[in-house]
């Protein structure tokens, strides 16, 4: 039996060929959306995925300001942050956050599902999400990805 055909591949920085690709958020539910979005950043989807590498695509995100929820998540659901004074919580919904910045909702949950080292924020600067249809990373010849094609 030959032993070299059993050896393990590790994908480093130089062997991982990254793409880059659209997800349009038009009437995608959020948590399906974002799930989908960071096994993409995560690289999960290749034959040669090494957990410690950024071996993910680039993802961009169009219609971010389009997202739906499910029930009535939209005015019940709370995002809570510190402001770092005695008594400074602050609370804040997805109706208010979509408002005041549409990016920002898909962003949180994407960023919830990355890794909390630096190897999440790396996989995070890879990811794009803009509110509108148009964006600026048409010179790296994106595809457009369905979701529902994707596991």
């Amino acid at each position: 039996m030959n032993t070299l055909s059993y050896k393990t591949i590790s994908a480093n920085k130089n062997t991982v060929h990254k793409n880059w690709v659209i997800l349009d958020a038009e009437g995608a539910t959020l948590g399906r959306l974002a799930s989908k979005a960071a096994f993409l950043l995560r690289g999960k989807h290749k034959v040669d995925f090494t957990p410690h590498v950024d071996c993910g695509d680039n993802v961009i995100i169009i219609n971010a300001e389009k997202i739906v929820l499910s029930g009535k998540k939209m005015t019940d659901k709370q995002y809570v942050r510190h402001t770092g004074y005695p008594g400074g919580q602050r609370f804040t919904t997805p109706i208010e956050l979509l408002a005041k910045k549409p990016t920002a909702v898909v962003e949180k949950a994407i960023k919830g599902m990355l890794p909390k080292n630096k190897l999440g924020a790396q996989l995070f600067r890879n990811m794009f999400v803009y509110a509108g249809t148009e964006h600026k990373q048409e010179a790296q010849k994106p595809q457009l990805l369905n979701l529902n094609d994707l596991k």
